[in-house]
């Protein structure tokens, strides 16, 4: 069977976590994910009362009795998010983009675990020694906002050697099994995925969006820190009119933007309905979006020249599985 040591920690079947991908990755998509035997991870809705974090924890509770985890971003924390999960005791927190040392010491106390997502060796250093559970190095693959500007195939082993014998997750260009294989032949105890699943029934993505990923390859994504308005930070993206308009008028600098400050849409998150302007680095679009996809943001990771369909979670999980196994029988027959 496809598993790890870091499987047997967690109390999962498969080396495999979903991203929370934001607004994304409801508890419908966690808990899919963990009811296939893998571990899905629940996004938060920034800018929604704090109340509908608990809610969201709480109903995916009800879909499943398995082991989940929910992102939290620590630069864009919001007051009362961390409460939350300590007081609602979450099976894992997956920190990004912070310090997880203020918050170890509560969460060990309550039987939770907790992984920070990192970009470079030093990070993920830095990580191990206060004492997270795992690390998850992120490659500048993947989709979404991007601290690393280094290739997965180079990070992995080097965080691997860095903070044996803290496991470590690989994140960013993983799409099928061939790539989940590559990943644990790196040394990884697990993949996080967030590109392959949000092409899946589950995410709450708008149709047009998943169908805009399934139909692009990896030169169809772009590294950029275009999409800065309410978060300045790197990120990955399918290149859209937003994108092609900003670079033929030569990639001007924020404020001399084609249409900056003109509204893209609105979409309603955590019983909030929220406008966003063009750049905004909230404006993915999320079923019932009003506006035009081609000026949203639409993360995505070069994984999606791996993907080719749109299925429930589960079967994405069951197939990667499947995949993974295939190719290990093959590497053994040679």
């Amino acid at each position: 069977m496809l598993t790890t040591p870091l499987c047997r920690q967690l109390g999962i079947t498969y080396p495999i976590l979903s991203v929370g991908m934001g607004a994304l990755a409801g508890p419908e998509l966690a808990a899919a994910v963990s009811n296939a035997g893998a571990c899905g991870v629940l996004g938060r809705v920034a800018g929604a009362p704090v109340e509908h974090l608990r809610q969201q924890i709480r109903h995916l509770r009800s879909l499943t009795d398995k082991p989940f985890g929910v992102n939290i971003i620590l630069a864009r924390l919001q007051e009362g998010w961390i409460e939350v999960c300590l007081e609602e005791q979450v099976p894992l927190l997956v920190f990004f983009w912070g310090d997880p040392a203020p918050y170890l010491h509560e969460a060990h106390r309550r039987g939770m675990k907790v992984f920070l997502q990192v970009g470079t060796v030093a990070e993920a250093r830095r990580a191990a020694e206060v004492g997270v559970d795992a690390i998850i190095a992120q490659g500048v693959e993947a989709g979404g906002h991007v601290k690393s500007t280094t290739a997965l195939s180079t990070l992995v082993p080097e965080v691997v050697e860095a903070v044996h014998p803290t496991p470590v997750i690989a994140a960013g260009g993983i799409g099928n099994g061939r790539s989940l294989v590559a990943a644990l032949s790196l040394g990884a105890q697990a993949v996080s995925m967030g590109t392959r699943f949000l092409c899946s029934d589950e995410a709450l993505a708008t149709p047009a969006y998943k169908e805009r990923v399934v139909q692009s390859t990896a030169v169809d994504t772009v590294y950029t820190t275009l999409f800065n308005v309410g978060w300045d930070a790197p990120h990955r993206v399918l290149r859209n009119k937003a994108v092609t308009e900003w670079e033929a008028a030569g990639c001007p600098a924020p404020g001399h933007r084609p249409g900056e400050g003109t509204l893209v849409g609105t979409a309603e998150r955590g019983g909030t309905r929220m406008e966003f302007v063009r750049y905004a680095a909230g404006s993915y679009p999320t079923p019932g979006f009003t506006g035009e996809t081609d000026y949203a943001v639409l993360y995505a990771g070069e994984s999606c020249s791996l993907i080719h369909d749109i299925k429930p979670a589960a079967q994405i999980v069951r197939d990667l599985v499947r995949e993974a196994e295939e190719v290990i029988g093959s590497l053994h027959q040679g």
